[in-house]
């Protein structure tokens, strides 16, 4: 089972020209089983390179043997048009559920910030049921960013518990006929904190509850390797030098799991590198 994440800029390169089609084929060659996609855009001719094409629609038909959820965090409307900006997943495994959820957004009077969101798809992997998730969190603004942290770390005790008191009943109305929702999960995406933050150490903290602990994948299967930058290659205005953004989470019961995370280092197509995970 192997699951790309990646930022993809709206597909803006260094020289500020969007080139989706540029995205889709470094995709196409990583051949994931599940794609999980930020910064994705519709009807943003004001973005850097006029990202006005509807960037959903484009990636979803690429990739027409996947099953596409979309997640715009962001849909602000002019001249009674939507402009849309967020997350997209998509997965060639059938999916059975999916849960859209709104991050917090506490006003923070030195940094406004945007809406963030959480895409949560049950898939039905090789290995049984698990969840997808993927986000991208807050960048300017901390206090967001720790609020939107701690809500993922509630929504995983949520999905926990309810994995450990629900099961399927066929006996109620069909919307409640949900199936089950494992507590396995992998968590993706554009964090926008580094390994040393608090934000973190938060991700990791456990408690007495009955939530599975959360494991950072690259630091398992990394032990005694500095950690790969994932954002300020290539020569890219952002950041001032390069670091980690992104991540895989992981749920400790796949932790058997886990062959490889690797960060693909060599296409300069958006100011993030995708982050690849492989499980068996």
């Amino acid at each position: 089972m192997r699951v790309v994440s990646w930022n993809i800029h709206w597909g803006c390169g260094k020289d500020s020209r969007i080139r989706i089609h540029a995205i889709i084929d470094v995709l196409r060659k990583l051949n994931p089983d599940i794609i999980c996609l930020q910064e994705v855009a519709a009807n943003h001719p004001e973005l850097e390179g006029n990202a006005s094409a509807n960037q959903f629609r484009q990636l979803a038909g690429a990739f027409g043997g996947y099953q596409p959820v979309l997640e715009p965090t962001s849909e602000i409307y002019q001249n009674n048009m939507p402009r849309q900006f967020g997350n997209l997943l998509l997965s060639k495994y059938r999916i059975t559920q999916v849960h859209r959820h709104s991050l917090p957004w506490p006003p923070d009077p030195a940094n406004p910030g945007m809406p963030r969101g959480l895409i949560e798809a049950v898939v039905e992997a090789p290995g049984g049921k698990l969840r997808v998730l993927t986000t991208h969190l807050e960048y300017y603004s901390q206090v967001q960013r720790m609020a939107q942290v701690r809500h993922i770390k509630y929504l995983h005790w949520e999905a926990c518990e309810r994995a450990r008191l629900y099961q399927p009943n066929s006996g109620l109305d069909a919307p409640f006929q949900l199936g089950f929702r494992p507590g396995s999960a992998i968590y993706c995406g554009d964090f926008n904190f580094t390994p040393d933050s608090a934000e973190h150490a938060e991700m990791l903290a456990t408690d007495d509850s009955i939530a599975l602990p959360l494991v950072d994948a690259w630091a398992h299967t990394h032990p005694d390797t500095a950690r790969a930058p994932t954002a300020g290659l290539h020569g890219f205005k952002w950041p001032d030098r390069p670091d980690c953004y992104d991540y895989f989470f992981v749920t400790e019961d796949l932790v058997p799991r886990l062959n490889e995370v690797t960060v693909q280092s060599e296409t300069a197509a958006s100011d993030h590198q995708p982050i690849v995970i492989d499980l068996t």
